[in-house]
């Protein structure tokens, strides 16, 4: 077995800090948080190569269990490994069980070649002790592993095992066969060590959590399909901060969870794989405040760098109690409550994120945005940032939980790069701080109350580059501030204009700057372009038609008619205001 060794390269996006992770021997390159400077598993290529010659072959036939080959006891309806090796099963005990049992620093390797397993009293496969056991699923073997709904211990406040297949010690599943498990006491597969899964189709149905390694949790490929009256993919060490997470980098995973469909104590780190998560009953569910039912959740680090995820969530659909790094993959996310939610920090670098249904679309005390394809629908505001944490909108409900609204000096929102396009109810963009945009596209709809405004930040906003339009009600409405380097322009008009309604802005020389449909009635636009140039001249136009490719309402190149001229103005500063009274700070 091999420890798989973790380079640390420092690297600063703002306010958040990211670490490389490079497998030592590969070129494989992951990114890591800091919180696990050294990410260790057990499995080891040698792991799932043996010699057929030193293979033990055991016929299970309930009381009638054959043993061909050394290092296995056979009871009654009970088999125990008591040697490092290889063994072979097939057949069925209707009311039996395995036991590993080897005091050896070495290998046991269980080849199920078509096994079907039932314990009415404990866990089917229990593993007491080993230096790791590997569960091979041989190549076109179908088997299936249940246990009873009461387990009998044999002492008063024993407490396990707990699962139809249970590990002290480090376990490996690996092969092409498939496997189904019924965990009907509690949970389906645990390792109270390290869990890897290395290959196979592995279905789990669990009355508590489904999939569970207490030290850590790697996926590295295979078919999992779990459905849990708890947590779905669990790691929950709380000693250790080295351990206590789950790393996935490839397979096609389906959970359904009434709890989180995937939860670590410490991090949540995802290279790629297809992800189809439910949690708590989904989107539209209402939950108790009591429980947690989030898509992916991390109490240190959720770090994404690829991966396909339909996430439909009653909680946070991606979650952290600290921080979140999301570097690529494609998203769609449902929930009842945030979509992306972290209680300190948010990075995204990349990825293309489409949020369909949320209360708040994203959320953190920092959010720093470099690049992806970012779509925002949501019933409150599309990108949030405050102090605290938020549990306002768990379930479609507003007015749950605490959130603190007054700027401390530590609540930022950065965007240097990416499209963020947002179709909120509240607040388009809600800054309980201070803002800086240095380049990217940012497209707002809504909001169409009048106490929401489609930006709203209570410090600053400063804007040097990048592209921006605004379109909301007038109540509220802000533009970007008085120290900003790139220009812009905030107008209000005295009737709200229809849904679709063109807003259409020409320089002197007839020359398209802005032509945008909203999606939503709006009575107030911002906008701020570098084509905003102090001393030219422009006019804002709102009807009429335009020809050419729009997309997100946003026309490129168009040919623009029909309209009538609203305003004309000359830009003479960092922001210049038409049309009635707006708020300012």
């Amino acid at each position: 077995m091999f420890a798989r060794r973790v380079c640390l390269l420092a690297a600063c996006a703002l306010a958040a800090t990211m670490i490389v992770a490079c497998d030592v021997g590969t070129d494989k390159v992951l990114s890591q948080s800091a919180s696990v400077e050294n990410v260790v598993d057990h499995a080891d290529s040698d792991d799932f190569a043996w010699d057929s010659a030193d293979v033990t072959e055991i016929a299970l036939n309930d009381n009638n269990i054959s043993i061909e080959g050394e290092g296995a006891l056979a009871e009654g309806n009970h088999l125990t490994v008591t040697s490092a090796g290889t063994y072979r099963l097939s057949g069925t005990l209707t009311d039996g069980q395995i036991i590993v049992d080897t005091e050896e620093e070495a290998l046991v390797r269980l080849i199920l070649g078509g096994v079907t397993l039932s314990s009415s009293t404990s866990a089917p496969i229990n593993i007491v002790n080993a230096e790791e056991t590997v569960i091979v699923l041989e190549s076109g073997s179908q088997n299936s592993i249940s246990d009873g709904a009461v387990y009998v211990f044999e002492s008063a406040g024993t407490d396990e095992p707990n699962a139809a297949i249970f590990s002290k010690t480090d376990l490996t599943f690996y092969g092409d066969g498939a496997l189904t498990v019924a965990g009907n006491f509690n949970d389906g597969i645990t390792s109270k060590d390290g869990l890897v899964i290395a290959g196979g189709s592995i279905s789990v149905n669990a009355v508590d959590d489904g999939i569970r390694g207490k030290d850590y949790l790697v996926i590295e490929g295979g078919t999992v399909t779990v459905n849990a009256g708890g947590d779905g993919l669990k790691s929950d060490n709380e000693e250790d901060a080295a351990r206590g997470y789950i790393s996935i980098s490839a397979g096609a995973i389906t959970v359904t969870a009434s709890g989180d469909a995937i939860t670590a104590q410490t991090d949540v780190l995802i290279a790629g794989g297809e992800f189809t998560l439910m949690s708590g009953g989904g989107s539209a569910a209402r939950l108790d405040g009591s429980v947690s039912a989030k898509g992916v959740k991390s109490v240190i680090s959720t770090v994404i760098d690829g991966g396909v995820f339909t996430i439909n969530s009653a909680d946070d659909s991606v979650h952290s109690n600290s921080s979140i790094v999301i570097n690529g993959g494609t998203f769609a996310l449902s929930t009842g409550d945030d979509a992306v939610h972290a209680d300190a920090t948010v990075v995204i670098n990349g990825g293309e994120i489409r949020i369909t249904d949320s209360y708040e679309g994203i959320e953190s005390a920092i959010i720093t945005i470099n690049g992806g394809d970012i779509h925002v629908v949501s019933s409150d505001d599309g990108v949030n940032v405050a102090n605290g944490v938020d549990g306002s909108g768990m379930g479609g409900r507003p007015g749950r939980g605490v959130q603190q609204t007054t700027f401390t000096g530590s609540t930022y929102l950065y965007i240097n790069g990416g499209t963020i396009v947002v179709d909120a109810d509240g607040d388009g963009i809600d800054v309980n701080g201070a803002v800086e945009m240095t380049g990217g596209v940012v497209i707002v709809n809504g909001p169409t109350e009048q106490m929401n405004g489609a930006l709203d930040y209570d410090a600053s906003f400063v804007i040097s580059g990048g592209f921006l339009v605004a379109a909301g009600s007038s109540g509220m409405a802000q533009a970007p501030g008085e120290g900003s380097s790139q220009n812009s322009l905030l107008v209000n008009v005295s009737s709200t204009l229809p849904a679709g309604t063109l807003v259409h802005i020409q320089d002197s020389s007839g020359n398209d700057l802005l032509t945008f449909a909203p999606t939503k009635s709006y009575q107030s636009i911002a906008f701020s372009s570098a084509a905003l140039v102090t001393g030219s001249s422009y006019a804002v136009y709102f009807g009429g038609s335009a020809e050419g490719r729009a997309v997100d309402g946003l026309y490129q190149e168009a040919a623009y008619s029909g309209g009538t001229e609203s305003a004309t103005f000359t830009a003479s500063g960092a922001v210049t205001m038409l049309g009635q009274s707006v708020r300012r700070r």
